[in-house]
Parts: structure tokens; sequence; C-alpha cells
């Protein structure tokens, strides 16, 4: 029996904390957390990305966890939701403990009218 990539998203996401737009903007008032955009460059360049947020693309991040600081609550995000979920079951997978996803990704970030940054 095969599974879809939905199957699997569905899977990460009842394995990882999902966050709502408003719960990960009130994180963002703290100091202890670290946003990591893990959508591909093409995809920051056209939106911007969360303030702050660290950019790693999906496909890199096993190896760029260097750049993820592991005392810090990690919240990751993509477009809509999907690959987030997933990378955050592998860095939970990796050792990280304090891991989340934003539920809805950066399209819910903008649809919310919260700020972006641009480079």
């Amino acid at each position: 029996m095969t599974k879809s990539a939905q199957d699997l998203v569905t899977e990460a996401k009842a394995q990882v904390e999902n966050l709502t737009v408003d719960q990960v903007a009130a994180e963002l008032e703290g100091s202890d957390v670290q946003v990591v955009d893990i959508r591909e460059s093409e995809e920051v360049a056209a939106t911007g990305r969360i303030p702050g947020a660290v950019h790693i693309p999906r496909g890199l991040l096993e190896f760029k966890t260097d750049a993820i600081d592991p005392s810090k609550r990690v919240i990751l995000h993509c477009a809509v939701g999907g690959r987030s979920a997933l990378a955050a079951v592998t860095l939970k997978e990796m050792g990280y403990g304090n891991v989340a996803h934003l539920d809805g990704g950066m399209t819910a970030w903008l649809q919310a009218g919260r700020p972006v940054e641009k480079d």
C-alpha cells in the first residue's frame, strides 16, 4: 500500500503542534522563538518573509541545522503548511524538542494582513 503526500502531511500534523497566525504572532513578541521559513528562494522573493525569520529551504533543512538554535522554540513555515509539518517532524526526530509549524503557512499570514520583510 502506498501513501500520498497528503497522507504524510496528515500524519505529520497529528505529531506536531499546529499554530494559527495569531498564535505565531503572539509568540514572536518573545525572544525565545526562532521562525524558520522553509520555502524555496523564489517563493520568499515573491512574497517576503515573516519579520526575523531565518530562510532555510526544505531540501537543505537537515544539512543547515547549525542555523537553528536548539535552545529556542522553533516555528517552521512554508506556503500553506504541508512542507512545514513534515519538516517539524524531521526536526523532532533530530532531537529538537520545542518545535511547531504555522498551519496555513505564509498564505494564511498574508491573508491575515501580518507584516512581512522583503530583501
